[in-house]
């Protein structure tokens, strides 16, 4: 596996695809701090950690729409592992007119593009949902 974050959230649209309740995930900090912005921002129910190290999992209770269509609608990787993306606070811009959010890695750790254009940092735009 070359990149583990489109991994995970490949694994979040196969499950939702077939309605399932939760899925699992390997354990990484940077993917339990994307889960901790998910929930906050209201696309996943909840998470919690399973297992023992090495082999630690995630387990993430996925949220539905009253029409039993997923929160999390899609995502596009934009910074790849082989080609990373950077921008200037100045230069993020909202995602699908305010309905959608980027994660931005910074050197205050990951953020929401709004709480990046807040604060006024820039990072690599990591991922774009909605």
């Amino acid at each position: 596996m070359t990149d583990p974050i489109t991994d995970m959230f490949n694994r979040i649209r196969n499950a939702q695809n077939v309605m399932q309740e939760d899925t699992d995930i390997p354990c990484s900090k940077l993917k339990l701090r994307i889960i901790e912005i998910l929930k906050r921002e209201g696309f996943v129910k909840d998470f919690k950690k399973k297992g023992r190290k090495p082999h630690q999992l995630i387990k993430v209770d996925l949220k539905y729409h009253s029409d039993k269509t997923p929160c999390l609608a899609g995502f596009k990787r934009v910074s790849k592992p082989g080609r990373r993306i950077y921008r200037k606070a100045k230069e993020i811009r909202g995602i699908r007119d305010g309905y959608g959010l980027a994660l931005i890695s910074t050197s205050r750790g990951l953020m929401t593009d709004k709480e990046a254009r807040k604060k006024k940092m820039g990072g690599e735009v990591m991922v774009e949902l909605w």
